[in-house]
């Protein structure tokens, strides 16, 4: 009864903690942890403090980035690509806004990216729902493929301390090609979605009216990043950044690369990728910061920066109620879900999907979910073949992206249905989630 009891105010913290945003995820968590530990007696877990530290360090160095317009510069060229081919924008948009963030770490770059690719769409009467709608899955399905992002790298420390350490590069020689196949079968199917704008009756009464003609066709190319003129050391902190990336990528490919240090029995152990990619990401920050004399007060101020933090805090708080719950009730549990899900292990992918659209972050999804499988006997393969399945939060539209998708589509194509789960999101995000997580799982039995 306790157990049930216990499971209902956790799930009752995660919603609520969802509905208020941000900051608030952690602070209903600490609830939630006072109910727990004063009133159901429980054992206080551990917060994740390695998951902490790395997440804190990449956010650091990827505001550097923003602020230096180094991440305009990626931006840029994205542009110029897209409207060089305007005819294949259903496809190449959202390859786009996929690489986009895997470059960089981030699904948030997509933002800059949605005027650019409406304007390529409604210019070329392709209904802009096409592109759009999964330019904006592809961007977080980015994620969970960029050795820059925080469900990455926390993944790396959390099997780091296992007996099964997966590296960078190995988790993301799955990851990439399972995501790219992905987001290539949701652009495919995106091509013939919905009706083509002059068979649609609601669009076509829309411009019948030519303020909202002028609305919907209106010249956004005065918004376009080619038409500003950005300075070298923007173009300086694109390069230090992506050479950063590569440096890491590097070191988690060839451990003996590292220096090595010796353990508690005098054995001579490689330094941890996750304190490696801690140092590289404040390293890069700096040389980025010295070089392009960067202003920090910009930083702190940044989108990526304040997003980034709140991050932070919702992992800290969800991550270390979850790890007290789950902690009490494991020797309960443990039988009846390694049974489940080692007979079907498809069942993992469902749970880190659904906890995922309860909190609403992949990298919190992940320091949740992937130590309690660890613990009742998930195979690691498993964990690192499922990595597509920590996106889940576009079953409903209440994401961000989605939102602001919605809102830079001024022809309405892309919307919210009568019935709010019937939104433009849905299908291609099961799609290139799902057919992710199939590649994924299929690529890593074979190469592991």
């Amino acid at each position: 009864m306790l157990m049930f009891l216990g499971f209902i105010v956790l799930i009752s913290c995660l919603v609520i903690g969802v509905r208020r945003g941000g900051i608030g995820l952690a602070t209903i968590s600490g609830i939630g942890l006072v109910f727990f530990i004063f009133v159901m007696g429980l054992k206080p877990g551990k917060p994740p403090v390695d998951v902490m530290l790395t997440i804190m360090a990449v956010v650091t160095c990827s505001a550097f980035l923003q602020a230096s317009k180094g991440l305009d510069v990626m931006l840029k060229y994205a542009e110029k690509f897209l409207r060089s081919n305007p005819k294949y924008i259903t496809i190449l948009a959202p390859l786009t806004t996929w690489l986009l963030a895997v470059l960089c770490g981030t699904g948030h770059v997509v933002y800059a990216m949605f005027p650019i690719i409406y304007d390529i769409a409604i210019k070329q009467n392709i209904r802009p729902e096409r592109p759009m709608s999964v330019a904006s899955i592809a961007s977080q399905m980015g994620v969970c493929a960029s050795p820059a992002s925080v469900a990455v790298v926390s993944v790396v420390a959390i099997l780091g301390a296992t007996d099964h350490p997966f590296g960078v590069m190995q988790i993301l020689s799955i990851s990439i090609p399972a995501t790219f196949i992905g987001v290539v079968i949701a652009g495919l199917w995106s091509i013939n979605r919905g009706k083509d704008l002059d068979k649609d009756s609601e669009f076509q009464e829309k411009i019948a009216d030519p303020e909202q003609k002028e609305f919907i066709y209106g010249g956004l190319q005065e918004q376009s990043l080619l038409n500003i003129i950005l300075p070298k050391s923007a173009y300086q902190a694109a390069l230090v950044f992506l050479l950063g990336i590569v440096v890491i990528a590097i070191f988690g490919s060839f451990p003996q690369l590292l220096p090595h240090f010796p353990n508690a029995k005098g054995v001579l152990k490689p330094f941890s990728m996750t304190p490696t990619i801690q140092l590289m990401m404040l390293s890069i920050a700096a040389v980025i910061m010295i070089l392009c004399n960067v202003k920090t007060s910009e930083v702190a101020s940044g989108s990526v920066f304040k997003s980034g933090m709140t991050a932070i805090v919702s992992v800290y708080g969800v991550a270390w109620m979850a790890d007290t719950y789950f902690g009490a009730y494991l020797p309960v549990m443990k039988k009846s879900l390694s049974d489940i899900v080692l007979t079907y292990p498809w069942m993992y992918a469902i749970v880190l999907f659904l906890v995922s659209k309860l909190i609403n972050s992949q990298a919190a999804a992940v320091t949740v979910i992937v130590p309690m499988a660890l613990s009742v006997g998930v195979d690691p393969l498993v964990i690192v073949g499922f990595m597509p399945a920590a996106y889940g939060y576009f079953v409903l539209p209440t994401y961000p992206s989605d939102l602001a998708c919605i809102g830079f589509d001024r022809s309405g194509t892309t919307h919210i249905g009568k019935f709010i789960i019937n939104h433009s999101f849905l299908v291609p995000g099961l799609i290139g989630v799902g057919s992710a997580c199939f590649a994924g799982y299929m690529l890593v039995h074979m190469v592991y």
